[in-house]
């Protein structure tokens, strides 16, 4: 079984926010893939959708708590299905590198990400990570510019450039 992970804040304030990029683009791939609908369960404080693929199960998850408390929902998941942090795939924005540029790193650092840097702290650093950049206009402060909403261009952007890079990564690393 797999696990793919959306970094995300889940209220209404941080809705089409860089730092919500894994939510804006969550939805754009459950549809395209046809995973099943969202369906909250709390012993997990997460939404879950299932899809399968080449006969493997994959889950798509929505933590619905703050990004940075996302581990916890990784913790219960992982524990109730029995998942190895290698089974797992999570997906967030960074800064480091141009708007809408995406990279897939095994294994690799947290760099700036707070949430990474507490998920690698109880499942270490053995999992897959897909970053997608969100740009850096350095004449702002970091989470200003990360939770300030994202134009009209660059939502169109995220779907018509980003999905096809992921999707087809996704789909490779599940089956």
């Amino acid at each position: 079984m797999k696990l793919i992970v959306w970094l995300w804040n889940p209220w209404e304030q941080y809705v089409s926010t860089r730092h919500n990029v894994g939510f804006i683009f969550v939805d754009i791939f459950r549809v395209k893939n046809d995973f099943s609908d969202w369906k909250y369960e709390s012993k997990f404080l997460s939404e879950i959708s299932t899809w399968l693929l080449n006969w493997e199960k994959a889950l798509l998850v929505k933590p619905q708590t703050f990004m940075n408390l996302s581990w916890q929902s990784l913790q219960k998941i992982c524990q109730f299905y029995k998942i190895d942090a290698s089974d797992f795939i999570v997906i967030y924005d960074d800064i480091s590198l141009e708007f809408w540029k995406v990279r897939l790193r095994e294994k690799w650092s947290a760099g700036w990400h707070n949430w990474v840097k507490s998920i690698i702290q109880y499942f270490w650093e053995n999992w897959d990570r897909i970053k997608v950049w969100v740009g850096y206009d350095d004449r702002y402060d970091v989470s200003d510019w990360v939770l300030w909403k994202m134009k009209e261009e660059e939502l169109i952007a995220l779907d018509n450039e980003v999905y096809d890079w992921i999707n087809e990564h996704l789909k490779k690393k599940i089956s």
